[in-house]
């Protein structure tokens, strides 16, 4: 299906929502934003992982799981810790001088490489969304230079690396929309990274006889964090659906939206359905640390499973940000519909139908969502795990089309808010929320029910038959 497409599958009842899609209500998820909020408030104004912000919320998540009856326990890894030690610089020495602004024109890539440099700067195949992803783009490359490549089909870190392989001295990523952007590297770069707004890449790109001076001043220190887990106690424990969204937020802001949204929608889902009749397949629910510096907190959890612990698990639910302010409905894109969409395995887009036969049982338009790998769900897809979940757009740009179906603001971002200090109460679109927990919560209940046409297993553990975890028959 292409994307913008309207997604169908068979209805169901339609109406208002039922089931447990009835009882988890943007109403509690808001109670629970707001406690969040306030949080935040008192801790330093964020929830961004290794703080007092960080270890209040966790300790609120524990609480009410506790109330509700569950036995809560911590996933604790060590992880490194980036940070800037000064202010940062991108300035244009020639032809000309012009300083530019960080956090407007320019970001620092998390996990960037420290350095300070000033050179020529010279465009990487920049006609192509596959700018810098092959060390092919870089054939006489000059030695030392800035190297400017565009945002695209590849992870930002392998731009970076196939940078300084081909000898350049700092690394420019610019972006697909005219914002910049927050970028993340999975390791500490050998280079300086930076990512550019479109507006100004274009400007760079254009310009003849370009020389730029970049600065980022950054170190990492050893860190250690957790995350916070709860499992119903009956339910088969060998075909366990986990559900997760991360708890931290970003240095910049409260996080209410990204992701205060998810983890909010996921703790009530939790409480609503421990009063529910115990489930046919455990589920587990996953509260993640440190995502926003790189997806630590779910990638070691998945690091630290055994492989008899993985093959107990039937699917992962992802859900980061469900309330964006200028949303739309997008289902995490199992079924492999997108160009720019990889690495699902096989029953993840049965997870995807699940989700858009939902939505059009309630008369809503759903789209897929492209499957990045830059949210939780990415380390569970590596390890053969089914994997999906529900998204409400973050720094995609909302077409007119796409207005028709939601409503909003044509040629604005999903979320303006975005990794901001304004990702507030106030910029949550809590319509937003009612229709993407609504829709969440169905699928969680129905895999908790039966996870038959993800994976093949039965309701009752005598009739099982497993489908592989991988392979090109995706079941839709």
């Amino acid at each position: 299906m292409a994307s913008g497409a309207l997604v169908s599958g068979p209805a169901y009842a339609g109406g208002e929502p039922d089931g447990l899609a009835g009882l988890v209500t943007a109403d509690a998820i808001q109670e629970h934003l707001e406690n969040l909020d306030t949080i935040a408030e008192y801790n330093g104004g964020n929830r961004a992982t290794s703080t007092p912000g960080y270890d209040v919320a966790a300790l609120y998540v524990e609480d009410q799981l506790e109330r509700a009856g569950y036995e809560t326990y911590r996933h604790e890894y060590d992880y490194e810790l980036w940070r800037e030690q000064s202010p940062p610089v991108l300035a244009r020495t020639a032809p000309g001088e012009a300083v530019y602004e960080a956090d407007v024109d320019y970001v620092p890539m998390s996990y960037s490489g420290a350095g300070d440099v000033t050179a020529p700067a010279v465009a990487v195949n920049t006609d192509s969304a596959e700018s810098g992803c092959s060390p092919d783009d870089f054939a006489d490359f000059p030695e030392g230079a800035v190297a400017i490549t565009l945002r695209g089909t590849c992870p930002f870190a392998e731009k970076v690396q196939n940078s300084a392989d081909a000898g350049a001295s700092a690394a420019l990523v610019v972006n697909n929309e005219d914002e910049v952007f927050l970028g993340t590297i999975t390791a500490v770069s050998d280079i300086p990274a930076v990512g550019v707004s479109g507006l100004t890449g274009a400007d760079l790109i254009a310009t003849e006889g370009l020389e730029l001076r970049v600065k980022v001043d950054a170190t990492v220190i050893d860190e250690s964090s957790y995350s916070v887990l709860a499992e119903t106690p009956e339910g088969r424990d060998d075909n366990v659906v986990v559900v997760g969204a991360h708890l931290d937020s970003v240095e910049d802001g409260p996080g209410i939206n990204d992701n205060g949204s998810g983890s909010a929608f996921v703790l009530e889902t939790a409480i609503q359905l421990a009063e529910q009749a115990d489930p046919n397949n455990k589920v587990r629910f996953a509260f993640w640390g440190t995502e926003e510096e790189g997806l630590v907190g779910s990638t070691e959890y998945v690091a630290d499973l055994t492989p008899e612990q993985v093959d107990d698990i039937a699917l992962y639910l992802n859900f980061d940000m469900i309330g964006s302010h200028n949303y739309g409905r997008f289902v995490l894109d199992g079924g492999m519909e997108l160009p720019d969409s990889a690495g699902a395995p096989s029953g993840s887009g049965a997870i995807a139908k699940v989700f858009a036969d939902y939505f059009t049982s309630q008369d809503q338009v759903s789209e897929p969502g492209v499957l990045s790998g830059r949210s939780d769900y990415r380390a569970f897809m590596e390890s053969g795990i089914p994997s999906g979940g529900l998204f409400s757009g973050a720094d995609g740009v909302k077409s007119e089309e796409q207005v028709e179906w939601y409503g909003g603001t044509a040629g604005e971002a999903f979320d303006p808010y975005y990794h901001t200090a304004d990702d507030t109460l106030e910029h949550v679109d809590w319509d937003s929320v009612a229709e993407l927990s609504a829709a969440g919560a169905h699928g969680v209940e129905f895999f908790a029910e039966s996870t038959l046409p993800v994976n093949g297993v039965l309701r009752h553990s005598a009739a099982t038959a497993d489908l592989p975890r991988a392979g090109d028959a995706w079941l839709r």
